[in-house]
Protein backbone atom coordinates (compact mmCIF):
# COMPACT_ATOMS: atom_id res chain seq x y z
CA UNK A 1 0.00 0.00 0.00
CA UNK A 2 2.82 2.34 0.84
CA UNK A 3 4.43 1.59 -2.50
CA UNK A 4 1.12 2.28 -4.24
CA UNK A 5 0.77 5.63 -2.47
CA UNK A 6 4.35 6.48 -3.35
CA UNK A 7 3.74 5.59 -6.99
CA UNK A 8 0.54 7.68 -7.14
CA UNK A 9 2.30 10.62 -5.51
CA UNK A 10 5.08 10.37 -8.08
CA UNK A 11 2.56 10.32 -10.93
CA UNK A 12 0.73 13.35 -9.54
CA UNK A 13 3.98 15.26 -9.15
CA UNK A 14 5.02 14.34 -12.69
CA UNK A 15 1.67 15.52 -14.05
CA UNK A 16 1.97 18.82 -12.22
CA UNK A 17 5.51 19.30 -13.49
CA UNK A 18 4.48 18.52 -17.06
CA UNK A 19 1.60 20.98 -16.82
CA UNK A 20 3.86 23.67 -15.39
CA UNK A 21 6.40 23.19 -18.16
CA UNK A 22 3.66 23.30 -20.77
CA UNK A 23 2.23 26.55 -19.45
CA UNK A 24 5.71 28.00 -19.08
CA UNK A 25 6.38 27.62 -22.82
CA UNK A 26 3.47 29.09 -24.74
CA UNK A 27 5.37 28.89 -28.03
CA UNK A 28 5.50 25.11 -27.66
CA UNK A 29 1.75 25.09 -26.95
CA UNK A 30 1.10 27.15 -30.10
CA UNK A 31 3.17 24.84 -32.26
CA UNK A 32 1.53 21.77 -30.73
CA UNK A 33 -1.97 23.17 -31.39
CA UNK A 34 -0.99 24.43 -34.83
CA UNK A 35 -2.96 27.60 -34.17
CA UNK A 36 -1.98 31.11 -33.07
CA UNK A 37 -4.81 32.92 -31.28
CA UNK A 38 -4.44 36.69 -31.56
CA UNK A 39 -6.52 39.48 -30.04
CA UNK A 40 -7.13 42.13 -32.73
CA UNK A 41 -9.16 45.37 -32.84
CA UNK A 42 -12.48 45.51 -34.65
CA UNK A 43 -13.33 49.21 -34.29
CA UNK A 44 -10.02 50.99 -34.80
CA UNK A 45 -9.24 51.58 -38.48
CA UNK A 46 -6.75 51.39 -40.05
CA UNK A 47 -5.38 49.00 -37.41
CA UNK A 48 -8.48 46.87 -37.33
CA UNK A 49 -12.04 47.01 -38.65
CA UNK A 50 -14.62 44.93 -40.49
CA UNK A 51 -14.55 45.18 -44.28
CA UNK A 52 -17.47 45.18 -46.68
CA UNK A 53 -17.05 41.42 -46.93
CA UNK A 54 -17.58 41.24 -43.13
CA UNK A 55 -14.00 40.01 -42.68
CA UNK A 56 -11.46 41.66 -40.36
CA UNK A 57 -8.94 43.94 -42.05
CA UNK A 58 -6.21 46.38 -41.06
CA UNK A 59 -2.59 46.82 -40.04
CA UNK A 60 -2.89 44.62 -36.93
CA UNK A 61 -4.72 41.90 -38.82
CA UNK A 62 -1.98 41.79 -41.46
CA UNK A 63 0.64 41.73 -38.70
CA UNK A 64 -1.08 38.83 -36.95
CA UNK A 65 -1.27 36.89 -40.21
CA UNK A 66 2.40 37.62 -40.95
CA UNK A 67 3.49 36.23 -37.57
CA UNK A 68 1.32 33.12 -37.93
CA UNK A 69 2.70 32.52 -41.43
CA UNK A 70 6.27 32.81 -40.19
CA UNK A 71 5.47 30.40 -37.34
CA UNK A 72 3.91 27.99 -39.87
CA UNK A 73 0.64 27.78 -37.96
CA UNK A 74 -2.96 28.76 -38.64
CA UNK A 75 -4.34 32.08 -37.41
CA UNK A 76 -7.37 32.53 -35.15
CA UNK A 77 -8.32 36.22 -35.03
CA UNK A 78 -10.19 37.15 -31.84
CA UNK A 79 -11.94 40.57 -31.93
CA UNK A 80 -11.42 42.61 -28.74
CA UNK A 81 -11.99 46.09 -27.32
CA UNK A 82 -9.48 48.36 -25.57
CA UNK A 83 -10.80 47.18 -22.20
CA UNK A 84 -10.90 43.40 -22.65
CA UNK A 85 -7.77 42.76 -24.74
CA UNK A 86 -5.46 42.33 -21.73
CA UNK A 87 -7.94 40.19 -19.72
CA UNK A 88 -8.29 37.94 -22.79
CA UNK A 89 -4.52 37.45 -22.72
CA UNK A 90 -4.34 36.83 -18.97
CA UNK A 91 -7.10 34.21 -19.13
CA UNK A 92 -5.38 32.46 -22.08
CA UNK A 93 -8.21 33.11 -24.53
CA UNK A 94 -5.46 34.40 -26.83
CA UNK A 95 -1.70 33.86 -27.14
CA UNK A 96 -0.87 37.39 -28.28
CA UNK A 97 -2.40 40.85 -28.31
CA UNK A 98 -1.86 42.73 -31.57
CA UNK A 99 -4.29 45.57 -31.02
CA UNK A 100 -2.51 48.95 -31.34
CA UNK A 101 -1.11 48.22 -27.88
CA UNK A 102 1.04 50.96 -26.35
CA UNK A 103 3.60 50.40 -23.60
CA UNK A 104 3.38 51.87 -20.11
CA UNK A 105 4.60 50.98 -16.62
CA UNK A 106 1.19 49.80 -15.40
CA UNK A 107 0.71 47.37 -18.28
CA UNK A 108 4.31 46.17 -17.94
CA UNK A 109 3.38 44.76 -14.52
CA UNK A 110 1.03 42.21 -16.07
CA UNK A 111 2.37 41.54 -19.58
CA UNK A 112 5.52 41.70 -21.67
CA UNK A 113 6.05 43.67 -24.88
CA UNK A 114 7.80 42.77 -28.11
CA UNK A 115 9.85 45.21 -30.14
CA UNK A 116 7.75 47.93 -31.78
CA UNK A 117 6.06 46.96 -35.05
CA UNK A 118 3.99 50.06 -35.93
CA UNK A 119 4.19 53.84 -35.45
CA UNK A 120 1.52 55.54 -33.39
CA UNK A 121 1.16 58.82 -31.54
CA UNK A 122 -1.81 60.33 -29.83
CA UNK A 123 -2.91 63.83 -29.08
CA UNK A 124 -5.83 66.21 -28.86
CA UNK A 125 -7.55 67.10 -32.15
CA UNK A 126 -10.35 69.49 -33.00
CA UNK A 127 -11.74 72.09 -35.41
CA UNK A 128 -9.58 75.02 -36.50
CA UNK A 129 -11.78 77.52 -34.63
CA UNK A 130 -11.19 75.86 -31.24
CA UNK A 131 -8.03 77.41 -29.81
CA UNK A 132 -6.04 74.86 -27.84
CA UNK A 133 -2.25 74.70 -27.69
CA UNK A 134 -1.63 72.68 -24.51
CA UNK A 135 -3.39 70.78 -21.71
CA UNK A 136 -4.11 73.95 -19.74
CA UNK A 137 -6.28 75.21 -22.61
CA UNK A 138 -8.65 72.27 -22.09
CA UNK A 139 -10.16 74.07 -19.09
CA UNK A 140 -13.91 74.39 -19.59
CA UNK A 141 -13.87 72.35 -22.80
CA UNK A 142 -15.42 68.96 -23.59
CA UNK A 143 -13.11 66.20 -24.79
CA UNK A 144 -14.16 62.75 -26.01
CA UNK A 145 -11.95 59.70 -25.43
CA UNK A 146 -12.25 55.91 -25.57
CA UNK A 147 -12.46 54.43 -22.09
CA UNK A 148 -9.35 52.50 -21.06
CA UNK A 149 -7.29 53.54 -24.09
CA UNK A 150 -3.78 54.89 -23.54
CA UNK A 151 -4.88 58.45 -24.35
CA UNK A 152 -7.59 58.16 -21.67
CA UNK A 153 -4.96 57.29 -19.05
CA UNK A 154 -2.63 60.06 -20.21
CA UNK A 155 -5.33 62.73 -20.54
CA UNK A 156 -6.62 62.02 -17.04
CA UNK A 157 -3.21 62.97 -15.65
CA UNK A 158 -2.71 66.25 -17.52
CA UNK A 159 -6.19 67.73 -18.00
CA UNK A 160 -7.21 70.58 -15.64
CA UNK A 161 -10.03 69.91 -13.14
CA UNK A 162 -12.54 71.94 -15.15
CA UNK A 163 -12.02 69.92 -18.33
CA UNK A 164 -15.06 67.78 -19.15
CA UNK A 165 -13.71 64.38 -20.24
CA UNK A 166 -16.43 62.20 -21.72
CA UNK A 167 -15.50 58.51 -22.01
CA UNK A 168 -17.02 56.16 -24.56
CA UNK A 169 -16.92 52.37 -24.70
CA UNK A 170 -15.24 52.02 -28.10
CA UNK A 171 -13.61 54.12 -30.80
CA UNK A 172 -16.68 54.20 -33.03
CA UNK A 173 -18.68 55.78 -30.21
CA UNK A 174 -15.93 58.32 -29.55
CA UNK A 175 -15.73 59.28 -33.24
CA UNK A 176 -19.52 59.55 -33.45
CA UNK A 177 -19.56 61.87 -30.44
CA UNK A 178 -17.08 64.17 -32.17
CA UNK A 179 -18.84 64.12 -35.55
CA UNK A 180 -22.24 64.78 -33.97
CA UNK A 181 -20.95 67.70 -31.92
CA UNK A 182 -21.42 66.06 -28.52
CA UNK A 183 -17.78 66.93 -27.84
CA UNK A 184 -15.70 69.76 -29.28
CA UNK A 185 -12.40 67.95 -29.06
CA UNK A 186 -11.21 64.36 -29.31
CA UNK A 187 -8.19 62.70 -27.73
CA UNK A 188 -7.09 59.89 -29.98
CA UNK A 189 -4.40 58.55 -32.29
CA UNK A 190 -3.13 60.24 -35.41
CA UNK A 191 -4.46 57.44 -37.59
CA UNK A 192 -7.98 57.83 -36.22
CA UNK A 193 -7.89 61.56 -36.91
CA UNK A 194 -6.69 60.84 -40.45
CA UNK A 195 -9.55 58.39 -40.95
CA UNK A 196 -12.06 61.02 -39.85
CA UNK A 197 -10.62 63.49 -42.35
CA UNK A 198 -10.86 60.91 -45.13
CA UNK A 199 -14.51 60.15 -44.44
CA UNK A 200 -15.73 63.57 -43.23
CA UNK A 201 -13.56 66.37 -44.69
CA UNK A 202 -15.88 69.07 -43.34
CA UNK A 203 -15.21 67.88 -39.78
CA UNK A 204 -11.43 67.99 -40.20
CA UNK A 205 -9.88 67.39 -36.76
CA UNK A 206 -6.65 69.37 -36.70
CA UNK A 207 -3.88 68.44 -34.24
CA UNK A 208 -3.81 70.70 -31.18
CA UNK A 209 -1.02 69.18 -29.11
CA UNK A 210 0.81 65.89 -28.66
CA UNK A 211 -0.02 63.76 -25.63
CA UNK A 212 2.52 61.02 -26.19
CA UNK A 213 4.43 59.10 -28.81
CA UNK A 214 3.47 55.48 -28.32
CA UNK A 215 4.51 52.92 -30.95
CA UNK A 216 2.56 49.68 -31.11
CA UNK A 217 3.89 46.48 -29.55
CA UNK A 218 2.82 42.85 -29.52
CA UNK A 219 1.66 41.93 -26.01
CA UNK A 220 2.16 38.51 -24.43
CA UNK A 221 1.97 36.93 -21.01
CA UNK A 222 4.99 37.45 -18.79
CA UNK A 223 7.95 35.08 -18.66
CA UNK A 224 7.61 33.58 -22.12
CA UNK A 225 11.19 33.94 -23.41
CA UNK A 226 10.82 31.51 -26.32
CA UNK A 227 7.68 33.23 -27.62
CA UNK A 228 9.27 36.67 -27.14
CA UNK A 229 12.37 35.65 -29.10
CA UNK A 230 10.25 34.19 -31.90
CA UNK A 231 8.06 37.29 -32.25
CA UNK A 232 11.02 39.70 -32.14
CA UNK A 233 12.89 37.62 -34.71
CA UNK A 234 9.88 37.80 -37.04
CA UNK A 235 9.56 41.58 -36.52
CA UNK A 236 13.27 42.12 -37.25
CA UNK A 237 13.13 39.93 -40.35
CA UNK A 238 10.00 41.70 -41.60
CA UNK A 239 11.64 45.10 -41.17
CA UNK A 240 14.70 43.94 -43.08
CA UNK A 241 12.91 42.28 -46.00
CA UNK A 242 10.37 45.10 -46.40
CA UNK A 243 7.26 43.14 -45.43
CA UNK A 244 6.51 45.43 -42.49
CA UNK A 245 7.08 48.52 -44.61
CA UNK A 246 4.53 47.27 -47.13
CA UNK A 247 1.94 46.92 -44.36
CA UNK A 248 2.69 50.44 -43.14
CA UNK A 249 2.43 51.98 -46.60
CA UNK A 250 -0.80 50.12 -47.34
CA UNK A 251 -2.65 51.03 -44.14
CA UNK A 252 -1.01 54.26 -42.96
CA UNK A 253 0.00 55.70 -46.30
CA UNK A 254 3.55 56.23 -45.02
CA UNK A 255 6.76 54.19 -44.96
CA UNK A 256 7.85 52.69 -41.67
CA UNK A 257 9.86 55.28 -39.68
CA UNK A 258 13.57 54.52 -39.50
CA UNK A 259 13.66 55.36 -35.80
CA UNK A 260 10.72 53.11 -34.82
Amino acid sequence: MNRRKLFLSFCAAATMLTSAVSHADELADIRHAGVLKVAVPQDFPPFGSVGTDMQPQGYDIDMARLIAKQMHVKIDLVPVTSENRIPFLQTHKVNLVISSLGKNAERAKVLDFSDAYAPFYNGVFGPANVKVKDAADLAGKTIGVTRGAIEDLALSKIAPPTADIKRYEDNNATITAFLSGQVKLIATGNVVAAAIVARHPAKEPQPKFLISNSPCYVGMNKDEPALMKEVNTIIAKSRKDGALNKISEHWLGLPLPKDL
